[in-house]
């Protein structure tokens, strides 16, 4: 299962970072390695103005990424118009690796969009509980604040649903941002 770091849980600085894992930056500029590096956008649920996803484009790919995390992506039908009008603007711009997260299942529509999709965000309990409804083996799962003592657990259950790629961590989101998708501390 390749492994990927959302901002909020950084590698330790002992990792031999290789082709199975992403690291998500929430900034461009500095970085660890030029290895498997993608730029986060932050897709705000489908409100923001596609002028100011595209700027956010051209600045990741000014930065040297090999890819996207279109993160709080909307899960939705009414959302793949511009979801899809993005990655079609990103592979003319040389970005073609993006990782779609709505943290939760999507449309059957954004299937048709030829990108990873992470199916699950949210904490490890409420992924405990989650019966993966919608999600499909190869989707991604980004699971947070897991005791350290269930980390192993947690990875195990990530393989017995057939996540592709995604992470589990005892870090936590620093932003309140993730707070109401699936899975939230508040659902």
């Amino acid at each position: 299962m390749k492994t990927l770091f959302p901002p909020y849980a950084h590698p330790s600085p002992e990792l031999a970072l290789d082709a199975e894992t992403w690291i998500v930056r929430d900034l461009p500029g500095e970085r660890r390695s030029l290895h498997q590096s993608l730029g986060r956008i932050d897709l705000d649920w489908g409100s923001r103005s596609l002028a100011d996803v595209l700027a956010d484009v051209d600045v990741w790919r000014a930065d040297g990424v090999e890819g996207l995390f279109l993160d709080r992506a909307p899960a939705g039908s009414g959302g793949v118009g511009p979801v899809a009008l993005t990655l079609r603007l990103a592979a003319r711009r040389g970005l073609h690796r993006v990782v779609l997260n709505p943290g939760v299942p999507t449309h059957p529509l954004y299937r048709d969009l030829g990108v990873r999709i992470c199916t699950f965000e949210g904490p490890w309990t409420a992924y405990q509980n989650w019966d993966g409804d919608g999600s499909r083996p190869g989707d991604g799962h980004i699971v947070h604040g897991v005791p350290v003592a269930l980390l192993t657990a947690a990875r195990r259950l990530m393989g017995r649903r057939k996540a592709g790629f995604g992470l589990a961590t005892d870090a936590k989101p620093y932003v309140s941002a993730y707070a109401g998708g699936a899975g939230s501390e508040d659902s």
